[in-house]
This record gives C-alpha cells, structure tokens and sequence, in this order.
C-alpha cells in the first residue's frame, strides 16, 4: 500500500474499465511484451516475474514494521505501542504505522483491548483503535458499486462510520498536534458524505498540522473526484494546487497525475502524450529525486512514473522506475484492476513492455 494500502484498493473504482481501453494502447502493450521479441527479456534482466510480485504493498515498509505487524498479529500489543511510539512526529509514517494497525484490529482485536486496558488514555491506541472502525466500516460495505450493495451492507457501513466519529474525536483530544484523527476522517466524510463545506473544515484542520501530507492529499482527492463527492475539474484543480504549493521531495507530483488517471475517459493514447502530461511526469520525476530514499509512499510515485512514462514511450526512465518498484505492485494503476492476479499480470504486461522496448532498442545500437 503508501500510503492508504487495503482500504484503498478496496474502495478504488476506476472511471473506466480498462479492457476498454483504446485498440492502440492495447496492441501496443501486446506487441511490446510479447511478439517476436524473446519473451524472457525481463527475467534476463533481473525483473521478477508475476508470481514473485507482493500484492499487498506498493513498495517495502519501513525497517523493522513487518516484525513489529507479525508480533502484533500474535497478540502483543506492547509491539504496537512501541511502533507508534517510534513514529515520533513524523506525521507521514505515524498515520502509516496507525492503518496497518488498524487493519489487523479490524480483523481481530484483543490485542488492541488488551492495550486500552493497560493505557485507557493512551493516544497511540485511540488513533489506531478509530482507523480500525473506520476500515471495519468500509468493509462491511464491500468494494462493490452502490447498485451492488445490499441495503444491510449500508445499515452496517454507516452504523460504523457513525461510530467512528467519537472515537476519532477522542483521538485528537488526547494528541492535538496529530493530523492523523483528521485524516481518517476524510473516509467517513466520504462514506456518509460531507458537504463540501464541511470536507474544506476538515481540511483546514490537517493542512494547519501536516500541509504537505502524501496520504491525506490523496484521501482528500478521492473525496473530490468525481465518482465520490466532486467532479473532474475540482479534483484537477485540487491536485495542481497541491502540487504547486509544495516543497520538492514531498512526491506531491503525484496528484496531478492521479486526477489525471481517475478522469481519463479518452479513447486516444494521445491524452497521455500531450505536453502537459509530459510536464506532470518529468516534475515528478525531479520530485522523486528529490524525495527522502526512505519516505513510505515514494514507491506509489514510482508506480505511476513507470506507467505514465511507458505509455509516452520513454521506456529507459520507465524501465528505470519498474527496476526501483520491482517486486510490489500494490498501487495505481495496477491497482484498479480488480484481484491480485490480475493486479500482477498488468504490471507484468506493461514492465515487460518497456524492458523489451530497451532490449531492442540497445540491439540496434
């Protein structure tokens, strides 16, 4: 995941479907991975192939947080109190560290009563125990459309939701500085839907302690799509805004390019390829450069580059940027594809591409 992981690939529902896509991008990927060119390119050059990729993840998580997640799924809650605690105010892997949490709490929570017990006022166990009902919540609705949902799914959905409110507002009274409570609150403001007035209130309250945060601008841009609580225009322009008010390294590059992704109905490859996109991509590339090696949700900038840059063409920086993400593929794009295998399998189609791409082009040199 990078961000919001699970519970953002449950709730992605792509604009368009992509078998719909154009025959010419289709072919192209087709021809490019496969055809007459050595259909092992990418395992000679060191690429993993679809059944080596982790579904689960964007990119690797932060040192020492898989040991910390396996102890807690064992039930030691100091293990979790200990990774919150190391989070610090780094608020970026703090509300990382508090959804992963979450998700196993969602799931089984003794160990997360065990540690209110122990700390009934501890902030850290208030903000992990409001993201696990706000993910309890949207997995009682599924990830189906709403024509889909049954009506007892949305009764549960918004109990749950409901109830995530005091506790999320419990979490910020124990820790004022944390935008973490508040960014968990985007996905409520989203399943109950929020007035827009309500949502900019809410957004003043992050923005005043974390205005550059990677995982709230991209909870705040699916709110304002237009298959949530917005429209194309007002996602865009939320994303330029972002992205123009930024400092470099903070990845906010991305959003741009995610408006971009979530609205993209044409059926010419060209909207991929017009200079403006070619610019959303090689500012992203001179944020990626200059963003901290170890910042959590670069991998999800990554993904997005490889992709954008294959369908440009630029197959040496795409197959630069599939070598540094290798191995994970929970992300956009290939998140909207539906399950794992499926999820793997385009990656795959579209990474091989490039890399035959270079393999041939290198030949002729």
């Amino acid at each position: 995941m990078t961000v919001l992981l699970w519970i953002l690939a449950v709730l992605a529902v792509p604009t368009l479907l992509f078998g719909l896509w154009i025959a010419g991008v289709f072919l192209k990927e087709f021809f490019r991975a496969g055809g007459d060119v050595d259909p092992d390119v990418a395992e000679k050059m060191g690429l993993l192939p679809a059944e080596r990729q982790n579904t689960e993840f964007a990119g690797p998580l932060p040192a020492g947080v898989d040991s910390a997640l396996a102890a807690v799924r064992g039930g030691d809650w100091k293990a979790a109190a200990k990774l919150m605690h190391d989070t610090g105010r780094d608020w970026e892997r703090r509300s990382l560290a508090a959804y992963l949490l979450g998700e196993i709490a969602a799931k089984e929570d003794d160990w997360l009563l065990a540690w209110e017990a122990d700390r009934p006022d501890a902030p850290d166990a208030a903000v992990v125990r409001a993201r696990s009902t706000v993910i309890l919540a949207w997995d009682l609705r599924g990830g189906k459309r709403a024509k889909y949902t049954t009506g007892e799914q949305f009764q549960g959905f918004h109990r749950m939701l409901e109830r995530s409110r005091e506790e999320i507002g419990r979490a910020a009274a124990l820790n004022p500085d944390d935008p973490t409570p508040f960014i968990t609150e985007i996905w409520v403001a989203l399943g109950l839907g929020y007035p827009h007035s309500e949502m900019d209130r809410l957004w003043s309250e992050i923005t005043a302690r974390a205005p550059h945060h990677y995982e709230a601008h991209f909870s705040a841009l699916q709110y304002w799509c237009a298959k949530w609580r917005g429209s194309e225009k007002l996602a865009t322009e939320f994303a330029e805004r972002a992205a123009a008010r930024a400092p470099l390294g903070s990845l906010l590059t991305a959003f741009p390019l995610i408006a971009h992704f979530e609205h993209d109905t044409s059926d010419d490859a060209e909207a991929d390829r017009t200079p403006r996109m070619i610019g959303r991509v090689d500012a992203g590339l001179t944020d990626a450069a200059a963003a901290d090696p170890t910042h959590p949700r670069l991998p999800e900038l990554r993904h997005l580059l490889a992709y954008y840059l294959s369908l440009q063409d630029r197959d040496d920086a795409a197959l630069e940027q599939f070598r540094l993400v290798d191995g994970y593929v929970n992300a956009l794009p290939w998140r909207y594809q539906g399950d794992d295998e499926a999820m793997a399998a385009h990656y795959c189609m579209m990474r091989n591409a490039a890399a035959v791409a270079v393999a041939a082009a290198s030949s002729t040199d």
